[in-house]
């Protein structure tokens, strides 16, 4: 029966040339390889946020009279609603540190090397819609801790020159966060975004699928010394078997937080009432936030968050441009990206850490 349902798409769709490229791709092993499950988790975890996504729109009302009812009604009245939202809430936080792994893993391997280097930039624009992803759904319970990171963050974004006013306008539908701001994060968070995000995604695995997987630099110089090293298995089924365990690894993670720490909701926002003690954005926002908090407030005659602001600004230009620095000075400028690369990883944690010990 397999065989005839085969044979009738192969008649109408030509499955046997759509499904030639995944017969015929195949990934290098080596000691390294493990860090190409990152990819297809992220992915995964994608597709679990798209899922989870769907069935609480079902529920859910983007309104500021109503939006934090609706989900208190999911917790408490819709069977199995509160596993449904604390998995997409574990998902989204997995996804994003699955994504950045996943970026520092092509740093390290230095898989960003030609041909590559539109692989890397397509990786990073995803990287940052990921956490785009995350800035807007925080505001969607309207609760209070998520309103008033809200606020620090569009006023944080309000400090970039120039644009910075125009830019809180458009982030916040006006000059506060109300209930306009909700509407305008919730459209963000279930069309705008998702959209450029398959588009680019398809994108990225096209380019993946075109130049394949990369041979990590010391790896590649063994098998030029001795061919007979060289090891590689076929995508599919072998691979695709591989991750799929993978897969399964995550979704049990995944259960697992989603169970046994139950993700809250909080209590209503009060744009009225005073913004709590304490108050921090997400976890991976938190190394720039916990920064711009030690900046003096006036370097010389120049205001310190604004300049906070722009010293971030350039470095994620400067990552998102890397592969093309990686050409000038050849392996010397190689070593430069790795020493970066060690410095961010240092940098993020230890802010990220103080920022969760610091008053």
């Amino acid at each position: 029966m397999l065989m005839r349902v085969r044979n009738w798409l192969d008649e109408r769709f030509g499955w046997d040339e759509l499904t030639a490229p995944l017969r015929h791709k195949t990934v290098p092993m080596h000691k390294l390889s493990y860090w190409y499950f990152l990819g297809g988790i992220t992915l995964f975890l994608f597709v679990i946020q798209v899922c989870t996504g769907i069935l609480l729109l079902l529920y859910y009302r983007a309104t500021a009279n109503e939006a934090f009812e609706s989900v208190q009604y999911i917790m408490t009245r819709v069977q199995f609603g509160w596993l449904v939202r604390s998995i997409h809430s574990w998902a989204a936080n997995l996804m994003v540190f699955t994504a950045i792994a996943h970026m520092f893993s092509v740093l390290f391997l230095r898989a960003y090397r030609k041909p590559r280097e539109l692989t890397w930039v397509s990786g990073m624009i995803l990287l940052f819609l990921v956490m785009g992803f995350g800035f807007s759904g925080y505001l969607l319970p309207w609760n209070t801790l998520a309103f008033f990171a809200t606020k620090v963050g569009t006023e944080i974004a309000g400090q970039v020159p120039l644009i910075g006013k125009h830019l809180v306008i458009f982030l916040r539908g006006g000059e506060e966060v109300t209930g306009a701001t909700l509407t305008r994060f919730f459209g963000f968070h279930v069309a705008v975004l998702p959209g450029i995000t398959t588009l680019l995604l398809l994108l990225h695995l096209a380019m993946v699928q075109k130049f394949g997987i990369s041979v990590p630099p010391g790896v590649e110089e063994q098998w030029k010394a001795n061919p007979a090293q060289a090891r590689a298995m076929k995508f599919f089924p072998n691979f695709a078997l591989r991750e799929l365990m993978a897969w399964y690894i995550a979704l049990g993670v995944l259960g697992a937080l989603a169970a046994l720490s139950p993700w809250g909701l909080g209590t209503k926002a009060d744009p009225f009432a005073p913004a709590p003690a304490g108050i921090k954005p997400e976890w991976y926002f938190l190394f720039m936030f916990q920064t711009l908090k030690l900046i003096p407030a006036k370097i010389g005659p120049i205001d310190g968050e604004i300049l906070g602001i722009l010293v971030f600004s350039l470095a994620g230009a400067i990552w998102l441009l890397l592969p093309f620095f990686g050409g000038l000075g050849r392996g010397r400028a190689h070593r430069w990206i790795l020493g970066l690369g060690f410095f961010a990883v240092a940098y993020m944690v230890t802010m990220t850490v103080y920022g969760y010990v610091a008053k």
